[in-house]
């Protein structure tokens, strides 16, 4: 069973209180080292370098080249300060990279533009949420990320090998394909909490549903709202783009957002429709559990039901009068336990033709 790994509450970044010239990492990922990887191309050719130490890291030329940068590991504030200084990444786009518990949203500046959004990596044995935020311009696209993980691998590989456009395109072509990554992410943990979903079988009365079962149900209606929350701004910035409010995205890509729009509204479908699943098996869970009370209840009635002649008999000869003649009768004894079998096998019957067991 795959389990879902609890929605973490990062701790709020006080704004008061804080230095507005230090910058302060909100999330609770430390990576021991950053790392830091640069792509420049363009149709032609194709440099990879890794392992760049931040202060290696200088302006992007406009050369006719295109630069991604990518950089793991948010917890080095200082270094990813320079990284952005460098770059005339304003003071409070630093911040919003940094705090990871602020929602995903998409600002234009002068010179780049900046969205956050939340991300999911799907593993065998839980589901992992991080912060991801890219800043784009003309011909660069900057990503940062809280841990290593494998989005863009794909990606890379195409740039390396000259597979498909990628090379051919600016870098809002490249902020497609990786929102595109993302969004296939969030289809594959939606699938697997589909799969989780179908485990749930109250309708066996033979099996005792498990005494967690609630709160797992309750654990995925979290998360599912969690994904929700996190498409929404991805769809939001979609339609800024689909009615050319973004500068930062050239004409001829905007059909390419328009389908990762479609993607999200075809994930947050999914998602009513799992919420709506969750929400059947909560009722049915509630539905299965009070009719197993109502059996046993029954059951218990019917016992009851039945010993109250017996006991009535029972509480009659029970009773220490003199003057009681059956006591005196030899079969006296033996008459009465003739007389409670009677009515037993006759109560039995009669609740047995009612249907009633």
């Amino acid at each position: 069973m795959v389990s879902i790994k609890p929605l973490r509450f990062v701790s709020i970044l006080n704004r008061k209180k804080g230095d507005p010239g230090k910058f302060t990492f909100t999330g609770e990922t430390n990576i021991d080292k950053i790392d830091i990887q640069l792509f420049r191309y363009n149709k032609e050719e194709c440099s990879e370098r890794k392992n760049i130490p931040p202060e290696r890291i200088k302006a992007f030329e406009n050369s006719g080249y295109t630069y991604w940068l990518n950089v793991y590991g948010l917890n080095h504030t200082e270094s990813i300060a320079s990284i952005c200084e460098k770059q005339g990444i304003h003071s409070l786009v630093i911040q919003d990279i940094l705090d990871v518990s602020q929602r995903p949203k998409f600002q234009e500046f002068d010179n780049f533009s900046f969205l956050t959004l939340k991300s999911i990596l799907p593993s065998e044995n839980e589901m992992i949420t991080e912060q991801i935020s890219f800043v784009f311009g003309t011909n660069f696209l900057i990503s940062f990320q809280e841990r290593k993980a494998d989005f863009f691998e794909h990606l890379r590989l195409r740039l390396r090998e000259n597979k498909g456009v990628l090379r051919e395109r600016a870098a809002d072509y490249l902020l497609y394909a990786m929102l595109e990554s993302i969004l296939d992410n969030y289809f594959k943990t939606l699938s697997k909490l589909d799969e989780e979903i179908e485990k749930f079988n109250f309708t066996d009365t033979k099996k005792e549903p498990s005494p967690n079962a609630l709160a797992i149900i309750e654990k995925h209606k979290r998360f599912v709202h969690f994904i929700k929350k996190s498409i929404l701004p991805i769809k939001e910035f979609a339609q800024i783009v689909e009615r050319g409010e973004c500068q930062g995205i050239e004409q001829r890509h905007t059909k390419y957002f328009l389908e990762i729009k479609d993607l999200c509204l075809t994930l947050m479908d999914s998602s009513d429709m799992i919420l709506s699943s969750l929400e059947s098996a909560t009722n049915l869970f509630f539905s299965v559990q009070g009719h197993r009370m109502n059996q046993v209840m029954k059951t218990l009635t019917i016992v009851a039901t039945i010993f109250i002649p017996l006991t009535f008999i029972a509480g009659i000869y029970g009773m220490n009068f003199t003057n009681m003649p059956e006591l005196e009768w030899k079969y006296g004894y033996f008459g009465i336990w003739m007389i409670i079998i009677l009515i037993l096998l006759g109560m039995v019957t009669y609740f047995k033709k009612k249907k009633w067991f």
